[in-house]
């Protein structure tokens, strides 16, 4: 009996076995590559599948996933020999488990090492400048050139990326000076921009503005001389309706005598001889001011004409000073001129109060 259990547990465990082996679960996005004695026989797709037991055996499992492989950096030399390190990512996707699994032994070393060739290629035919500044034209030309060769492996290449591009140590400090230098020669070009701009709206400003203070000035003026033209206007429209006496003007001219000798710019006076005579034909012309026909005083102005005649005196008495001490100053002044060596003008014969206030024919009259 003993016997028996043993062949029965044999037989079971066999069966098992051979059960295990004649179903195959393959899960999605994989593919199994089946040979039947050392031959491809077949492509098992995901879910249940049959093999024939110890007969059929699966060589490789496939994954039909993209897939993401990142490469150490390599040295690569550039066309002005300077030596760069690159670092890669590669994304493929196998698209032929059965050519993939027998067109190739490893093609994830064979990729790495294409990628490497490839971009020595590219590298070597450019500066370092350009490339620095060119990764998409050579992430193109890497993918054109994997994706051909790699067709045929069943390989699809969907993308190159580098990651990095880093230059020797003693070129990267000369980049970044020469990247500081450029900046900083922006920055004065921007910031001389920026004081040009200033100085032109500054000068803008200035011009508008001395514009307006002289129109403002032109109008002041403007406005000036009109209500000067005015005033002359309205005093001249004012006398002529008056119609001022004879005295009244020989009054106004005997006190405007002593504001025109006390100018103060006023060094030397010429005097002419006829202004003594034109004092004293003023005088007599006040002295005679009462017996002028059409003009005697009425009896109940008498007070006020006797206070008229002592301003008028003290008037004329001021007026003959300032006479008297424009003629010294003249004489003075030709003495210093010639130096004492010729006779200037004949002097004037003073006048005296008396005669700008008394009339000499009133007075020939009364004798």
């Amino acid at each position: 009996m003993t016997a028996i259990t043993v062949l029965v547990i044999a037989v079971a465990l066999i069966a098992v076995v051979t059960l295990a082996k004649a179903v195959r679960i393959v899960p999605q996005q994989r593919q199994d590559v089946v040979e039947r004695l050392g031959k491809y026989k077949r492509t098992l797709n995901p879910g249940l599948n049959l093999l024939v037991p110890f007969i059929d055996a699966v060589r490789t499992k496939v994954d039909m996933r993209e897939q993401v492989v990142s490469f150490p950096p390599q040295p690569v030399i550039t066309s002005d020999n300077l030596v760069v390190s690159i670092d890669t990512v590669l994304y493929y996707k196998v698209i032929d488990s059965v050519r993939a699994t027998y067109e190739i032994s490893n093609f994830i070393q064979a990729i790495e090492q294409l990628t490497v060739t490839t971009l020595r290629n590219v590298i070597g035919s450019l500066d370092l400048e350009r490339a620095l500044t060119s990764r998409e034209e050579i992430n193109r030309h890497l993918s054109g050139v994997l994706d051909e060769t790699t067709g045929r492996w069943g390989i699809k290449v969907t993308r190159v990326e580098i990651k990095a591009i880093e230059p020797p140590p003693s070129i990267r400090d000369s980049m970044e000076k020469q990247m500081r230098a450029e900046r900083d020669r922006r920055a004065a070009i921007l910031n001389a921009e920026g004081h040009k701009q200033a100085q032109i709206l500054t000068a803008e400003g200035e011009k508008q503005a001395a514009v307006l203070r002289a129109d403002g000035d032109r109008q002041a003026r403007i406005l000036q001389a009109e209500g000067q033209a005015k005033a002359i206007r309205t005093v001249f429209d004012a006398v002529h309706q008056a119609n001022p006496s004879q005295k009244v003007l020989a009054y106004q001219y005997l006190q405007a005598l002593p504001q025109i000798a006390n100018g103060t710019a006023n060094k030397v006076w010429i005097v002419p001889a006829e202004l003594t005579k034109a004092l004293e034909g003023m005088g007599g012309a006040l002295g005679g001011l009462s017996r002028m026909v059409g003009d005697q005083p009425a009896p109940e102005a008498a007070d006020h004409a006797s206070a008229v005649e002592r301003e008028a005196a003290e008037a004329a008495q001021a007026a003959a000073a300032a006479a008297q001490e424009i003629h010294d100053e003249v004489r003075v002044a030709e003495a210093q001129a010639t130096g004492g060596t010729q006779q200037g003008l004949p002097a004037p014969e003073p006048v005296s109060p008396a005669n700008l206030v008394n009339d000499p024919a009133d007075q020939r009259e009364r004798g």
